[in-house]
């Protein structure tokens, strides 16, 4: 052995709500087919495209929202 040391840390994992933080985006997804709309960070732009895929599949019903919300961990003290 080399006669390293360990130490651990403790974390605080967090929303990211620093300036370079990626957007949070939301996201419909079809539960039928899979086919996904585009992203967006309004959720109500997201779900304008379930009417557009209903039309082009009537029968496709049932429907996922995917929210992506960024998070970073805070470092805490050693222990």
């Amino acid at each position: 052995m080399s006669g390293q040391r360990h130490r651990y840390r403790s974390f605080t994992v967090t929303a990211d709500l620093e300036p370079d933080a990626e957007p949070i985006t939301f996201a419909m997804a079809c539960c039928v087919c899979g086919e996904t709309g585009p992203p967006s960070t309004d959720p109500g732009l997201s779900s304008a495209w379930v009417p557009t895929h209903l039309k082009h599949r009537p029968e496709h019903l049932s429907y996922r929202e995917t929210v992506t919300r960024p998070y970073r961990a805070i470092p805490g003290p050693w222990l």
